[in-house]
């Protein structure tokens, strides 16, 4: 088992930057993919980003690709969503997932451990 604890959430005003953070402890953080997810209100979970624990690929939502970056420090057990050139409609709730699976997925169902949430909001 594995706990995610998300942080770096905040209001900023359209066009700035954050930086969330996700720290797990638990079993071997290299043994998970991990992604991050965002929650809108009255909106369904959505995937944002993952990157591998086989080779460190990662990949995107289209309406993110370009503005964020995911990474990982397998040293820190941490994972990080790097978020520039904010849009109001980036504001949601992004979750932290851990799956035991190779590569990523942008299925929610394919994930088997999740943070609590940290709320960004973006001001226009």
């Amino acid at each position: 088992q594995v706990q995610l604890v998300e942080s770096g959430g905040g209001l900023v005003q359209a066009g700035g930057s954050l930086r969330l953070s996700c720290a797990a402890s638990g079993r071997t953080f290299s043994s998970y993919t991990m992604g991050w997810f965002r929650q809108a209100p009255g909106q369904e979970r959505e995937f944002v980003a993952a990157i591998s624990r086989s080779d460190g690929s990662t990949f995107y939502a289209d309406s993110v690709k370009g503005r964020f970056t995911i990474s990982r420090d397998n040293a820190r057990n941490t994972v990080y969503l790097q978020m520039l050139s904010l849009k109001p409609e980036d504001t949601a709730v992004y979750y932290c997932a851990a799956a035991l699976r190779a590569f990523g997925s942008r299925r929610y169902g394919d994930y088997d451990y999740w943070g609590q949430g940290t709320q960004v909001t973006v001001s226009s």
